[in-house]
């Protein structure tokens, strides 16, 4: 466990632990050099240690690191730090479905729909990457604060389950297909498979599968059929049930092929949620196998044993059709009713076709009481079948050898040899004209030629038109209907779809975002919006596409804008400017992004002069970069001024002095010195004073006096005061 304050790469700041798993234990941290931050999950040494876990790792990371979607969790840079393996990713803040489902229990229809929408939006751009998650479950989506759905680990699994699966049990058990449980081949319909698991969760609360072991919940997925999920909730749209139980098929084929087929079908219900939703369509393009109701087997048993039948009574000939001899239907009912195992095959399942798939049947020897010797057994009912169809065989050709030797011999009267023969001509050379049209539609250009040539027709074309519904080289339509009887050699038309049509992604950039999607829609894309930040578009302006503009794109594909924030508002702490001075005030500030504001000066007796009072910000608090902080410089304590004012009088008793003209100085003595208040010359046994001295730093002095005589000798000492100081504020 890494502490907080741990730097990765010289670059990245532990913050602290957002949580912890088998595989790994995931931090916030701070992107020092971009100022941004992220979210870092480092290997644990158990699986540092292991070099060929490690190269998968960084191989399977850095390919997803490649995916740009709303709906996926970005990775930024793979690293490596003194033996420590990490991934630096976004840092979405919110919690994971499985704590979000647990917190709020199981989801609103609409919630649920909405969620598992941009979930497989999410893994429909991974799907066009060929990145396969192969771990898809509630603990790697994050639902953020917003409500935005977040798939995170995009790539890892891979990694994980190549190496490390068998023996740590990486990934959740509860969410496994039926193929990554057996070990088998994955592909894009196991992660469909792992999202039907996770959006029953949603729906109900709860998974599909509980056991004791691991094993024994990964044979449930295998073997089990899972409650469906109206059965423990009625309120569940039927339709939103049937898409689960269609995602989460046992055989892979039997699912949906693709991330948009399912976003379609929830979009569907979304819009109206009371349509009907149909499990397995008549035609799946691209699938080995299909699914059929009952009463499309007793459809296809029905037309299957005509078949059957007409084409006994063409090897037997016209002549067994007017004695209405007919084969033993129960031998056909026999071979209609027999388990074949299941197949692959280079095209759909089709009518007309017959395939019965078995779901235990999973391709592996699960059946411990398996006997070798038993394939030799013959089962009793086939014998039977066998031998009455033997039986109506021998009586066929009996009535055709009578028919013809009697009618050599002239026992029957048919009319005319002649006349019999032009018959006979005209119906074989009209039964061998007119050929029943095959349905061509659905399936690929190779298998669609290998029908129409087993059928007999001569004269078809193929051309190709482009489509967004159909895939590339597969027939879309043909210009006569499947069942029209038509001649051999009539032309034939099959249009075959080239894929969507390649255009050149138009430039949006410096558009409003809605304009910006207006554009990409009109021109056949499907647009989506991601928002960033950028110092030179406007916020609400499309910076980019991607692919780019110019750029070549299939109609019908997603096209990324990327819609500007504005400029990115970075965050920066105050420092605390209290006893600093006032030029190392300003260059704190302007070392954290920050604007030096208004400077003022008071008087303050506990700071010293020249040192910062306070701040208008405090300090600690985070704000935008540039943000204005003033702040007050101390003028020391407050100087007050004074005035003081002296009143009263001096006098003498030597009548001398008295007649004499005389110089009176009066002061004021403090701390500050002596200041004078009044002076006068005169003559007088007593001289009145009445003066002031102003700008005074003190209030607590002492009056003083000196007299000088008109020599210059100083006589105060003959003098007599009578003087009061008084003081008031200036």
């Amino acid at each position: 466990m890494l502490k907080p304050g741990t730097i990765l790469d010289d670059r990245y700041e532990i913050i602290d632990v957002v949580g912890t798993g088998g595989m790994s234990t995931v931090y916030r941290a701070k992107d020092e050099r971009l100022k941004r931050f992220v979210a870092i999950k480092v290997l644990k040494s158990d699986y540092s240690s292991d070099q060929n876990f490690v190269s998968k790792f960084r191989a399977e990371a850095q390919s997803s690191a490649g995916l740009t979607h709303p709906n996926i969790v970005s990775v930024y840079d793979v690293c490596e730090d003194d033996g420590r393996y990490f991934i630096v990713m976004e840092l979405v803040e919110g919690i994971t479905l499985k704590e979000y489902i647990n917190l709020n229990g199981r989801l609103s229809m609409s919630q649920a729909i909405d969620f598992s929408i941009q979930i497989a939006s999410g893994l429909e751009a991974a799907h066009e990457h060929h990145v396969i998650h192969r771990d898809i479950k509630p603990q790697n989506i994050i639902v953020s604060k917003s409500g935005n759905i977040k798939v995170t680990d995009f790539g890892i699994a891979k990694a994980a389950t190549s190496t490390t699966m068998s023996t740590t049990g990486i990934g959740s058990v509860h969410y496994i297909s039926p193929e990554q449980a057996r070990g088998g081949y994955s592909d894009e319909r196991s992660d469909i498979y792992s999202l039907g698991i996770t959006m029953y969760e949603m729906v109900t609360g709860r998974v599909p599968f509980e056991g004791d072991t691991n094993v024994a919940i990964a044979l449930m997925h295998i073997q089990n059929e899972m409650i469906p999920p109206r059965q423990l909730y009625p309120d569940i749209y039927p339709s939103f049930e049937k898409i689960i139980l269609k995602a989460s098929q046992k055989k892979p084929e039997r699912r949906y092929l693709t991330a948009a087929a399912l976003i379609a079908d929830l979009n569907r219900v979304k819009d109206n949620p009371s349509i009907d939703i149909i499990v397995a369509p008549a035609t799946v393009t691209g699938a080995p196998t299909q699914q059929f109701t009952n009463e499309d087997m007793e459809k296809i048993k029905n037309g299957s044993a005509n078949k059957a039948y007409d084409e006994e009574m063409e090897a037997a000939g016209k002549a067994a059709e007017s004695s209405e001899v007919r084969p033993d239907r129960s031998r056909i009912e026999a071979l209609l009713n027999q388990e074949d195992e299941d197949f692959y095959d280079e095209r759909p399942a089709r009518k007309g076709s017959l395939k019965k798939i078995d779901d235990e049947d999973d391709g592996y020897a699960m059946d411990d009481d398996y006997d070798e010797d038993d394939e030799s057994d013959v089962d009793p009912k086939l014998e039977k079948a066998v031998m009455i169809g033997g039986i109506a065989a021998a009586v066929i050709v009996a009535v055709i050898i009578f028919v013809v030797v009697g009618n050599m011999m002239g026992w029957f009267s048919f009319g005319s040899k002649e006349k019999k023969t032009t018959e006979a001509t005209t119906e074989a050379s009209t039964e061998e004209a007119k050929i029943k049209m095959v349905d061509v539609v659905g399936l690929s250009e190779k298998a669609a030629e290998k029908d129409m040539k087993e059928a007999g027709f001569t004269n078809y074309q193929f051309v190709q038109e482009n489509s967004t519904d159909v895939k590339e080289g597969y027939v879309i339509s043909q210009n006569v209907e499947a069942g029209t009887d038509i001649a051999k050699d009539a032309q034939i038309i099959i249009t075959v779809s080239a894929g969507a049509a390649e255009l050149d992604v138009a430039d949006v950039k410096g558009m409003d975002e809605d304009a910006a999607y207006e554009t990409l829609e009109k021109q056949g894309f499907k647009p989506t919006r991601s928002y960033k930040f950028d110092d030179e578009i406007e916020e609400g302006k499309a910076i980019s596409t991607d692919p780019a503009a110019g750029k070549k794109a299939k109609a019908g594909d997603t096209i990324v804008i990327y819609i500007s924030q504005g400029k990115e508002e970075k965050t920066v702490k105050v420092p605390n400017l209290s006893g600093l001075t006032e030029s190392a005030a300003k260059g704190a500030l302007e070392s954290n992004t920050l604007t030096a504001g208004n400077v003022s000066y008071e008087f303050n007796s506990e700071v010293a002069s020249g040192l910062v009072i306070r701040q208008s910000v405090p300090a600690d608090t985070e704000v935008k970069e540039k943000t204005t902080v003033d702040f007050v410089i101390s003028n020391g304590a407050e100087k007050k001024s004074y005035k003081g004012t002296v009143t009263g009088s001096i006098s003498t008793a030597d009548e001398t002095l008295a007649a004499s003209t005389v110089t009176v100085n009066v002061y004021i003595n403090d701390e500050g010195g002596y200041h004078l208040a009044y002076t006068t010359t005169q003559s007088g046994a007593t001289i009145d004073v009445n003066g002031a001295a102003g700008g005074l730093g003190y209030n607590n002095g002492t009056v003083s006096f000196t007299v000088v005589d008109a020599n210059g000798a100083d006589v105060s000492a003959s003098y007599n005061k009578s003087l009061t100081l008084s003081y008031q504020n200036e």
